[in-house]
């Protein structure tokens, strides 16, 4: 089996489970325990929180762990929303994971928030300066997704966030699928608040961090026992913390070398199935995408026959987010970007990891081509 989706999940680090055991077995306490087990257990945790935030280049108490990326998107959104608002209107782009919009539709329609979409091109990039004419003096908050988890496209975000600075607004960015292959320290990009999930990094499902900066009010979405500074109530997961903070550590430093080769391997890959397969198209930016993320359109196909025969073939991978798989409507991502919905009920997408070889991705491509072939003459006959 050659495994390319790891944009919807990655299997976890050996690394990393050996972390998850240490802890599992021998240091199970709770962090808010007053005894020496439980500060065991917080002494952990707070190694978590540096490791992450020495990615991140914050400080230490900036970092809230969460559930995941659905969590983590749900409590900036809300939680900044809602927190200081300096008015009701909201900035977001309409190809968001669906925690984001799915957040904002919930402020519109229960606290009277007004949102704002801004209008990506075909290949899924926002114009920084479509940000600037539509900020305003109540603007309360800016989320744009850092990479795309669909089609790969990554945001000028440095730029963007720069415009929000100027116009003292706080700017989230979802780089749940950016953490690994491209730089989120938080002070080069200038946002307030990101989001990060450790199923994405070789972590186990279950754990998610979010990066909020110092100044930033938040209202908490769960309430209880006040922990993560009152910010994220509920017993923390140190286990799942110390494999995240493990994972993303253990990406970052392979960074630098991972992200140039898989990019090569991708390019190879994107040209293979564009050269050989009639019809086929790439959706997203033909460059500035995920060094991993390759994915195409079939006209003419059904993207489920296509995946089906690929399984059969032993190449493993998805039509777009995990998050969406149950929904019978096409993508509204790619229905965003302008691709009609019979068209972008094809789609296929292809996500390498850093362990993906070249033989992996030769082998992919050429049964990308025969799997379109196949499913193609079969529709004729």
């Amino acid at each position: 089996m050659i495994y390319l989706d790891n944009a919807a999940t990655t299997p976890v680090r050996r690394e990393v489970l050996e972390v998850l055991w240490q802890q599992l077995a021998g240091r199970f306490g709770n962090p808010s325990s007053h005894h020496r087990v439980g500060e065991a257990a917080a002494a952990a945790l707070a190694e978590a929180r540096a490791m992450v935030a020495g990615v991140l280049g914050c400080r230490s108490a900036d970092v809230v762990f969460t559930t995941g990326g659905t969590e983590s998107d749900n409590l900036a959104i809300k939680g900044i929303a809602l927190g200081a608002p300096r008015g009701r209107h909201l900035i977001t782009t309409p190809i968001e994971h669906e925690a984001v919009l799915e957040s904002c539709d919930y402020l519109r329609r229960l606290h009277g928030f007004e949102v704002t979409l801004l209008d990506p091109d075909a290949s899924g990039r926002v114009d920084p300066e479509q940000l600037r004419a539509v900020i305003r003096p109540d603007t309360t908050l800016v989320s744009v997704q850092y990479a795309n988890n669909e089609v790969g496209t990554v945001q000028r975000l440095a730029e963007l966030s720069a415009i929000a600075q100027d116009a003292r607004v706080p700017l989230h960015t979802d780089a749940v699928q950016a953490a690994g292959w491209l730089s989120v320290d938080v002070g080069a990009l200038g946002v307030d608040a990101l989001s990060l999930s450790g199923h994405k990094l070789g972590a186990p499902p279950g754990i998610g961090v979010l990066f909020l900066r110092r100044r930033i009010a938040v209202e908490p979405v769960l309430h209880g026992g006040g922990q993560e500074r009152g910010r994220r109530s509920g017993t923390e997961n140190v286990p799942g913390a110390l494999a995240l903070a493990t994972a993303l550590c253990l990406a970052e430093a392979e960074r630098a070398e991972a992200a140039p080769r898989i990019t090569a391997l991708r390019n190879a890959f994107i040209t293979t199935v564009l050269s050989g397969t009639p019809s086929a198209r790439l959706t997203g930016h033909s460059t500035e995408r995920l060094p991993g993320t390759a994915s195409f359109v079939f006209p003419g196909t059904s993207g489920e026959a296509v995946l089906l025969e690929l399984e059969q073939r032993g190449i493993v991978c998805s039509s777009g987010s995990a998050c969406a798989a149950d929904s019978d409507e096409p993508s509204h991502v790619l229905t965003a970007l302008g691709i009609p919905a019979e068209v972008a009920q094809t789609a296929v997408r292809f996500t390498l990891a850093s362990t993906t070889t070249a033989a992996d991705a030769s082998e992919a491509a050429a049964s990308v081509q025969a799997a379109v072939g196949t499913v193609r003459s079969l529709d004729r006959g």
